[in-house]
């Protein structure tokens, strides 16, 4: 879920340069950036690598919201008087996360009206996300909820080309994105695998063809 740059303003050149709030974070796999319950005081842009927004429910019960990739913001939610943090932040891998404090991103927003446009656009796009999230586990199968998330994953869809391997994710963290076992998942897995929808090599190579387990009704 990326922000469309225009050629015009580059958001990157505004969000790295370091000082008057912003801190460019380098982090390793598994860093946390926040957990849940922390103080939501700051805005995070990512740079490079993938991040990971998971929650934890009272019973100990873990799920990922979402994985999200560079030119994402997350965290946002301090800026409509969130106290606390409602999920957890962790880098899925080597990344590249710029830190904005609260204060500076009010400022930042307000100074530049580009960035401002741009941020409201990616929120906005966030939302329309969400909802077909909620639709899909409302009303899909746990096999159309793996192929669903495989496909945005690998970014068919999308005005740019399609990623012809995704990045190395497990089982585990598959089935936490769509409230499923691992077991399921590996099975489903290796059901797309032998119809050709999927295939193994030097990581997970997703066809257009898998669409056809989405709108097979």
């Amino acid at each position: 879920m990326a922000l469309k740059h225009t050629p015009s303003f580059n958001p990157k050149a505004v969000l790295t340069q370091v000082g008057n709030g912003k801190t460019i974070l380098s982090c390793r796999k598994n860093h946390i950036l926040f957990s849940q319950g922390d103080t939501a005081d700051a805005v995070f842009y990512i740079l490079e690598g993938k991040v990971t927004l998971t929650v934890v429910s009272t019973r100990g019960k873990e799920a990922v919201i979402a994985i999200l990739e560079p030119a994402a913001f997350f965290g946002e939610a301090c800026l409509t008087g969130q106290v606390l943090r409602l999920e957890a932040a962790t880098a899925l891998g080597v990344a590249k996360i710029v830190r904005i404090g609260k204060i500076a991103m009010i400022r930042l927003l307000k100074d530049e009206p580009s960035l401002s446009t741009l941020f409201m656009e990616y929120l906005l796009t966030r939302n329309i996300r969400i909802q077909e999230d909620l639709v899909d586990q409302l009303f899909n199968s746990s096999e159309k909820r793996l192929a669903r998330v495989l496909l945005l994953m690998a970014h068919f869809g999308k005005e740019s080309e399609p990623e012809k391997v995704i990045a190395k994710i497990s089982q585990k963290t598959l089935a936490e994105m769509i409230g499923t076992t691992r077991s399921r998942v590996s099975f489903f897995l290796n059901k797309f695998r032998k119809l050709g929808f999927i295939e193994y090599n030097g990581g997970l190579h997703v066809h257009s063809s898998l669409l056809n387990v989405v709108l097979h009704d």
